[in-house]
């Protein structure tokens, strides 16, 4: 791997994780529009986006392909459903005033996976993996203690994505094409919920110029960072991409509490630390077991 070649791969990968780390920002703005109809928009923008995207990169042959095969269909139709629960939980974290228990779900998520791993796939830990997961588990033990209650905004959006993961890594099938072909199968319920919200006079597309001028967006906050992390992941170790994936929950965690004003006590920066020191423990691991390329 060339300098230059790697330079562009971190460039791509700080911009994905950096969009998604700042999509907050854009969720706020719109935070007069329900999660559900932001969600339905970026099914229905994410989808005409994919198209012209892959359309012009490839054509369609995998997309003719896929729907001649029933069971990688159900398969990725079933990732469809846990992505767009995904994005709908998160988005309405953001105007709930619950990003903060959001970031967490993205911190712990690469241990989740990690986890997935060793039950689902048969991968033996390593001693400081095994660790990192100790640590991620006290850490939201003492959140359940501290709040007497399960974070479950932060351990369904991990679980999810996990499973996402999980699924999605025995589908033979491109991180892009499958995206496309996800987003597809769900757009028909996408459309129906506009009908019915135009039918019930509640659709917010046209409400104000500047809530229909915001809204398309959520479709190129989709594919735009789909499209530098894919370029990231050609060009970078896996390891590197794991350890840059900690920009965009680092950046939900500050704009909730710098901007947003969430609280953030002593107490949660307990359970917050033992997160981060698991985290620190398992890139340590990922990059001594895959080092980045010296030139």
């Amino acid at each position: 791997m060339s300098r230059a070649s790697a330079r562009t791969g971190l460039a791509c990968a700080l911009g994905a994780f950096g969009v998604w780390g700042l999509s907050p920002l854009y969720f706020h703005a719109i935070a007069s529009v329900p999660a559900t109809e932001i969600v339905a928009h970026r099914v229905l923008w994410s989808v005409l986006l994919l198209a012209a995207w892959i359309g012009a990169r490839q054509g369609f042959d995998t997309l003719r392909s896929v729907f001649g095969q029933p069971r990688l269909l159900a398969l990725l139709a079933l990732t469809a459903s846990l992505t767009s629960a995904n994005w709908l939980v998160f988005v309405w974290s953001v105007g709930a005033g619950r990003l903060v228990e959001s970031s967490l779900g993205y911190f712990i998520n690469p241990l989740v996976n990690v986890l997935f791993g060793r039950l689902f796939l048969g991968e033996r830990l390593r001693p400081l993996q095994r660790a990192a997961v100790a640590v991620a588990t006290a850490g939201v033990a003492l959140k359940v203690w501290q709040t007497g209650h399960l974070p479950w905004i932060a351990l369904f959006l991990a679980g999810t994505f996990g499973t996402y993961g999980l699924l999605r890594k025995r589908a033979p099938i491109d991180a892009q094409n499958g995206l496309f072909i996800e987003t597809l199968l769900v757009a028909p319920i996408a459309l129906g919920y506009f009908g019915w919200l135009a039918s019930q006079g509640s659709l917010h597309l046209g409400a104000t110029a500047t809530v229909t001028a915001l809204l398309p967006v959520a479709g190129i906050m989709t594919t735009i960072p789909l499209a530098l992390f894919a370029e990231a992941a050609r060009r970078l170790p896996l390891s590197t991409v794991g350890v840059v994936q900690y920009l965009s929950p680092t950046l939900n965690f500050l704009i909730a509490v710098l901007l947003f004003g969430e609280s953030f006590r002593a107490a949660d920066l307990a359970a917050f630390g033992l997160i981060w020191t698991a985290l620190a423990l398992y890139s340590i691991d990922a990059l001594r077991a895959n080092p980045p390329a010296s030139r």
